[in-house]
């Protein structure tokens, strides 16, 4: 069910006991990628009508068990994957999206990124990469602004630099 094996002869493999060595695709996974990002730029430009409410955020807030308004970058991200067919991850709360499990350590796309806020002195904002161009990780986040608040009342596609985030983690 959407994994192929290749089987690869290489030069090790003719002098060792093993003949052929088999590499695995994972197209399904890919394709979720795909489809975590997409659902996401589509939600590009929805904004707020009251603070950290609206037609659309109570949506976000409702995936993740909220019925009043409440920070939603984090409810944004679960409702993405959630849309994709995932049934997770389902938090409202950053910081919960970073579990020793799911980080890894380089930026690829659908992950969920976490930007640290030394003044919470945890991760308090965070969104979906959407791609890695050099030194920029380009990311589609809830509940921000032009400047990039974790307080903002937008989403937006944001350009970060590589080490402005602190974590990245793996939901598919």
């Amino acid at each position: 069910m959407g994994i192929v094996c290749l089987g690869v002869i290489n030069w090790h493999s003719l002098h060792s006991h093993s003949f052929i060595t088999f590499k695995t695709y994972n197209y399904e996974k890919e394709n979720n990628r795909q489809n975590v990002i997409e659902i996401a730029r589509k939600e590009i430009g929805i904004r707020e009508t009251a603070e950290n409410s609206g037609p659309r955020i109570n949506q976000y807030l409702a995936c993740v068990g909220f019925k009043k308004a409440a920070p939603w970058c984090a409810a944004f991200c679960s409702w993405c994957f959630r849309q994709a067919g995932l049934a997770r991850p389902r938090t409202a709360w950053s910081p919960g999206l970073f579990t020793p499990a799911r980080t890894v350590k380089t930026a690829k796309a659908a992950l969920v990124m976490g930007i640290y806020f030394p003044s919470l002195q945890r991760i308090g904002h965070c969104g979906i990469v959407e791609r890695v161009q050099g030194s920029l990780v380009f990311c589609i986040e809830g509940n921000t602004n032009v400047a990039g608040s974790r307080e903002g009342d937008a989403v937006l596609r944001k350009a970060r630099h590589y080490r402005s985030i602190a974590k990245y983690a793996e939901w598919l």
